[in-house]
């Protein structure tokens, strides 16, 4: 048996996909394993998350560099753990977090002990020479997620340019298999950019691959994405459906307790703001809304979710910050159904598996999600499928931080073989 005690640990400052720094840490184990990780960030962040340590000096990287949570890991994240068992990976992280100390980690920063979390299950993985799904389950079954294709990009991913609303997605819930829904996926996503073409529009593309035209309004994004199906050979609600990020913070004056959607040209209250949902349910195949209120609207939150709960599937992103303490609290208010895994949202592996089984317990819809600032490293993937959720998000088809995902599932699935299971319409509430 390989001796998987940490021997070094090691971090670096690189570059995520929109050019700004990031942290990537290594661990080495006594008996030769290593494992390395990368931690995205988001540009639309909820306020709840953990924090993410940035260094503050504007003759570097316009204040965003990542020296000095790479300096916590070489000086003080290393030497504590020098001697742990990578293969006690709540051990590991349990050390990470008493060392840190804070509640949001803004002592040591979350990116900076993230990096090494992650990069632990990659060197303990690496050890028992498995891949890191196999080693976040030893046993049981493995089920392949249904792809959230994020085509057409809107809100501060488009910079303001597209839509109100972030992310609009394709859904390929009718596949027999990843592969197929992946093909699916890809096939609306070409077929969206020919009729982008023929109507004149750019098809520029926002931080996480997806298009972003310049619409009228908020409608519009939906009505092509349906025309994209349709194109693509697809059976619109019976095949493919549609799932929503409006990530409805940023759209929120808080002074005036009033969302305000520039396409529609009005402000709504929040309840305003569910009717408009309901009429967009009533109107389109919507499976999925995630953020579709602000992040501290409790009250609306559980309103709305007892409305309209029982038929679709609503998402807790800024809402829940993949944090065990605010998953506990929406499961009594009954604020949500489902929940968005984001692991730099809360700092650790193991904190976000504890949030994971809050949600499995109340049978929650479980999305593993990517970040607008990504990098190359496909973690993603295993982390879906040795985590158990049945849905990722790792934006379009399209640009090499997003496909890495897709194509570490792809061999995922090849690896399972016969065994692989695929999670189709099960995953959603219908």
């Amino acid at each position: 048996m390989m001796d998987t005690h940490i021997r070094e640990v090691f971090g670096r400052e690189l570059l995520d996909s929109r050019g700004r720094p990031t942290v990537e840490a290594d661990v080495l184990l006594a008996g030769g394993a290593r494992g390395r990780a990368m931690v995205p960030s988001g540009a639309s962040t909820g306020a709840h998350e953990a924090l993410e340590l940035r260094d503050g000096d504007p003759k570097r990287y316009q204040g965003k560099g990542t020296l000095q949570a790479v300096a916590n890991i070489l000086e003080k994240i290393g030497p504590a753990l020098r001697g742990l068992d990578a293969a006690d990976q709540a051990g590991v992280d349990g050390r990470l977090i008493e060392l840190d100390g804070t509640p949001s980690k803004s002592s040591l920063g979350a990116n900076a002990i993230l990096a090494v979390s992650l990069a632990n299950v990659r060197a303990s993985a690496d050890a028992h020479r498995v891949s890191v799904f196999r080693e976040l389950a030893p046993t049981g079954t493995f089920t392949l997620p249904v792809p959230l294709l994020n085509i057409l990009n809107g809100g501060v991913h488009a910079h303001w340019e597209s839509t109100d609303f972030q992310e609009f997605m394709v859904v390929p819930l009718g596949a027999e298999s990843f592969r197929e829904a992946l093909r699916w996926g890809a096939e609306i996503y070409q077929a969206l950019r020919e009729i982008l073409q023929e109507l004149g529009l750019p098809t520029l593309v926002g931080d996480e691959g997806g298009f972003a035209p310049s619409l009228a309004t908020n409608r519009e994004a939906v009505e092509l994405i349906l025309r994209a199906i349709e194109r693509s050979g697809h059976r619109i609600g019976e095949e493919v459906g549609v799932a929503l990020d409006p990530a409805a913070s940023e759209l929120y004056d808080e002074a005036k307790e009033t969302y305000r959607l520039r396409r529609e040209g009005r402000e709504y209250s929040s309840q305003e703001l569910i009717a408009f949902w309901d009429d967009w349910i009533g109107r389109y195949p919507i499976l999925s809304i995630e953020d579709g209120l602000a992040q501290d609207d409790w009250a609306n939150w559980v309103r709305w979710n007892q409305a309209m709960g029982e038929r679709v599937q609503l998402v807790g992103d800024d809402l829940l910050v993949t944090n065990p303490n605010r998953v506990r609290r929406a499961m009594e208010l009954g604020a949500c159904n489902a929940l968005l895994v984001k692991v730099n949202q809360i700092g650790t592996l193991s904190e976000t598996r504890q949030a994971i089984d809050l949600a499995r317990s109340s049978r929650w819809g479980l999305i593993a999600s990517h970040r607008s600032g990504e990098t190359e490293d496909s973690l993603l993937a295993d982390l879906a499928v040795g985590l158990g959720m049945s849905q990722i998000k790792a934006g379009a088809p399209a640009r090499s931080e997003r496909v890495a995902k897709y194509n570490r599932l792809l061999r995922i699935e090849e690896e399972l073989g016969a065994d692989a299971k695929f999670a189709g319409g099960g995953a959603f509430r219908r």
